[in-house]
């Protein structure tokens, strides 16, 4: 299956708009951007992105308590997540695989090869 709808939970506006900028214009995809989690776990199952793209310090909810929600609601439980971070040390990087990240995308990321990345890890996904 194609790679075409991408979800993005960032706080950061500014991060918000490059992700949009890189994954729209760049990549073709069709991006669904939220602020928050709770803002993220109120829509996502209605906006049914095939892929999600989780930054991991968050004001209320960090993406791991965000992930771990995702996980509770049928819709979204086999959605692939990708974390985005600054905290890349190796064991930061396997706790976030450990709790069901298919992948890590290290800030700050290049906007220009961010779409490619992404392709790569869809097409690595099974199924």
């Amino acid at each position: 299956m194609t790679l075409k709808r991408i979800a993005c939970v960032e706080d950061d506006p500014d991060i918000r708009m490059i992700l949009n900028m890189s994954l729209s214009e760049i990549g073709g995809f069709s991006v669904q951007l939220y602020e928050d989690g709770p803002t993220a776990l109120a829509r996502l199952g209605q906006d049914e992105p095939q892929l999600i793209m989780l930054d991991m310090m968050m004001p209320g909810m960090n993406g791991l308590e965000v992930l771990a929600a995702l996980r509770q609601k049928p819709e979204l439980m086999n959605t692939p997540v990708i974390f985005m971070t600054a905290k890349a040390q190796s064991h930061e990087l396997d706790a976030y695989i450990s709790a069901g990240a298919q992948s890590v995308i290290v800030k700050p990321f290049d906007p220009m090869t961010l779409p490619e990345s992404l392709l790569k890890i869809w097409e690595g996904l099974d199924g």
